[in-house]
């Protein structure tokens, strides 16, 4: 679970390394703040959207388990990998 939620949040700040690309490549200051000032609310709202999608994609998408989940466990002085049965 935690590595579906650090996936989606690396989404979020897609958004501003394609601003910070697009401001070096326009040849300006990335770390002035008067160049993210006027686009830091359309940033986090494409973030929010990139995040949202994200989770819904992976909501759809997510492989389904039938049954119950046996947890690993030791047999005979081996232990064996939990399962879904």
């Amino acid at each position: 679970m935690i590595r579906a939620l650090f996936g989606e949040s690396l989404l979020f700040f897609v958004p501003f390394a394609v601003f910070g690309v697009y401001l070096i490549v326009k040849q300006r200051n990335v770390f002035a703040w008067a160049s993210w000032s006027e686009q830091t609310t359309w940033l986090v709202i494409a973030g929010l959207g990139c995040a949202i999608l994200a989770f819904i994609v992976t909501g759809i998408t997510a492989e389904r388990h039938e049954g119950s989940f046996v947890p690993t466990h030791i047999e005979n002085g081996r232990v064996v990998p939990g399962e879904f049965r």
